[in-house]
């Protein structure tokens, strides 16, 4: 029996797709778009994260992405974790964000939650 044909799909389908699941299912979506470069769409759609595991990503691959995805107000800013470095965009045009749920100050395995959790100033 023979494989289908490979199928094309637009990256902005597949970015619209993840962003309305994010907004259904208000989890947060993780698409593939490079082979090496991810997004990381926020629960409600206005926000995403893009990152590398090896390099750090570029601006305009981010203006691409907050345009396909239809962000009218894009803000960019950079986010430093551990062990990657971010680039986050923001749709102000969106309205303000709630503030996340008070959480535990450290997750089970006893490491902090976040930068915030750690009583200390973030770290950009």
């Amino acid at each position: 029996m023979a494989l289908p044909p490979t199928d094309t799909v637009k990256i902005r389908d597949v970015l619209r797709r993840a962003q309305q699941r994010a907004r259904d299912l208000e989890r947060t979506q993780q698409v593939q778009i490079g082979e090496d470069l991810y997004c990381r769409i926020a629960p409600g759609g206005s926000r995403f994260l893009l990152f590398s595991l090896d390099d750090t990503p570029d601006h305009a691959t981010a203006e691409a992405i907050a345009q396909g995805l239809g962000f009218r107000t894009p803000e960019y800013g950079w986010h430093q974790g551990e062990t990657l470095r971010s680039l986050t965009v923001v749709d102000a045009a969106a309205g303000p964000f709630p503030a996340p749920p008070p959480g535990p100050q450290a997750e089970s395995s006893g490491t902090p939650n976040t930068d915030e959790s750690s009583g200390g100033p973030p770290s950009s």
